[in-house]
């Protein structure tokens, strides 16, 4: 059974930075692909960034690049989403998620199309 679990989250103030996590169990993990998604409240979810873990491919939303940087450690079956720079727009509730790469794009980001969701990770950032 494929399950995600994310952790790392916390509050920082802006400027600051944050590591998160999404380990993997229960899957090929160089067979997938596996995005960090987010959640602000009264706002729709939004794709954040997105890995290729076989091929090492990665795409993110204008929002993060040059600040936030996706990863994968195949031997831990672990991707991290390295946060720099952060600001107050980047509270949310990050979930990271995951598909098989049959089929898969880094438009993928955009539509949501990932079929194992872990639990979410509160990050907060204050002025």
């Amino acid at each position: 059974e494929v399950q995600l679990q994310a952790s790392g989250g916390g509050s920082v103030q802006a400027g600051g930075s944050l590591r998160l996590s999404c380990t993997a169990s229960g899957v090929t993990f160089e067979h997938f692909a596996i995005a960090w998604f987010r959640q602000a409240p009264g706002k729709e979810r939004e794709g954040v960034a997105t890995i290729d873990v076989g091929d090492g491919d990665t795409y993110y939303d204008n929002s993060v690049k040059g600040r936030f940087t996706i990863s994968s450690d195949n031997a831990k079956n672990t991707v991290y989403l390295q946060m720099n720079s952060l600001n107050p727009e980047d509270t949310a509730v990050y979930f990271c998620a995951a598909r098989g790469t049959s089929f898969y794009t880094g438009l993928d980001l955009i539509s949501g199309r990932y079929y194992y969701w872990g639990q979410g990770t509160q990050v907060t950032v204050s002025s």
